[in-house]
């Protein structure tokens, strides 16, 4: 659950092709050992390719046995063919460091509430705070100087790295993982103003992070100001993200890193915002939106669409704009030039027009 281990063993391609849903192309007895890039792989590994600019490496790689959509006519070796080479890639490696069930138990340099419900099967580890009302499933795995505050809940076979911070009320699901340094209901960042200055806006609301979300490291995501914030089903955010009040984001979405989201936005479901893209408040982004990385996006998105650049529009679009920018410098040097004719031939005019009229 918190560490990965190389189990030793070793596995026939046909093996291999049986758990992960494949197909041998070769020889399927041959003995696989362990998982490695193309460049890395030894004999008696597998490796992956997934992505054509490294089809020069498949005929160096030393790899015994290669994962790919198809049989490659580069690669002299048994293929194992699948449909997503990157999605089996991953399930081989769990098959081949699969994750060790940490002990259970509470520490005894743990700090625990009476108050609080702990299971029986749950690991809470030396410096850990549990304060009181907290609730936290079967299988829970909190690590080291982590913090759960008062009325918590924390649903089964969820995992808190080191020195996550869990603010009261807030709420997880199950199969939650939160890597180490995350901040989860703090304040949400609310000012009125008085005489000038700011005047805060209490936030009462809560976090609710659903089922099977990841939280990378560093992570802030605010509590909300009346309601909640939420973090739909299967969301997976990356590092340095930043969450504001009350943004509502939808299952199976995907944030990367230090992206930031404005209050009271709504973000549809399985919607991707690649890294440092900036989003406005009190907007809504449609389901299946993709937007680049450092897109600004500051009104509403409708569904399905792809979005690039500062201030966002279609992809398509920005990648013309941006072809145009690139050529400013020729384009106004041109323009000069032009002017400069348009000037020469104006004068050229006049002067015939005052001969004409001096005969």
């Amino acid at each position: 659950m918190t560490k990965r281990c190389s189990n030793k063993s070793e596995f026939t391609l046909k093996d291999l092709a049986d758990r992960i849903g494949g197909r041998v192309i070769g020889d399927e007895k041959i003995s696989i050992r362990g998982v490695a890039g193309l460049n890395e792989a030894c004999p008696g590994e597998i490796a992956f390719f997934a992505n054509q600019r490294y089809r020069p490496l498949l005929a160096s790689t030393r790899a015994s046995a290669l994962i790919a959509s198809e049989e490659e006519p580069f690669f002299k070796g048994p293929v194992i063919q699948v449909c997503d080479p990157y999605l089996a890639f991953a399930k081989v490696l769990e098959i081949f460091y699969p994750c060790l069930e940490p002990a259970t138990g509470i520490h005894p340099d743990a700090v625990i509430h009476p108050d609080a419900v702990i299971a029986e099967d749950a690991s809470i580890q030396a410096g850990a705070f549990i304060g009181r009302g907290v609730r936290v499933g079967s299988k829970v795995h909190i690590m080291s100087c982590s913090v759960v505050g008062e009325d918590s809940v924390i649903g089964d076979c969820s995992l808190l790295y080191p020195n996550v911070t869990l603010y009261p009320e807030t709420e997880l699901g199950e199969r939650v993982i939160i890597h180490a340094g995350s901040v989860i209901g703090s304040d949400g960042f609310g000012y009125a103003r008085q005489n000038g200055m700011p005047y805060k806006i209490p936030q009462v609301g809560r976090v609710v992070i659903e089922d099977d979300c990841e939280i990378g490291a560093n992570v802030c995501i605010d509590r909300g100001t009346l309601g909640d914030t939420r973090i739909g089903k299967g969301t997976k955010i990356d590092n340095l993200v930043q969450i504001a009040h009350n943004v509502v984001l939808g299952p199976y979405s995907v944030i990367v890193s230090q992206t930031g989201i404005s209050g009271s936005t709504q973000v549809g479901s399985g919607v991707i915002l690649a890294g440092q893209t900036g989003v406005a408040g009190h907007i809504k982004i449609g389901d299946g939106v993709v937007a680049a990385a450092r897109s600004g996006i500051t009104k509403d998105i409708p569904q399905g669409q792809t979005i690039a650049g500062f201030m966002a529009m279609p992809a398509n679009e920005w990648r013309k704009s941006e072809a145009v920018y690139r050529n400013l410098p020729e384009m106004q040097k041109r323009y000069r030039e032009l002017l400069k004719r348009v000037e020469s031939l104006e004068a050229v005019l006049q002067a015939g027009g005052h001969a004409k009229g001096g005969s």
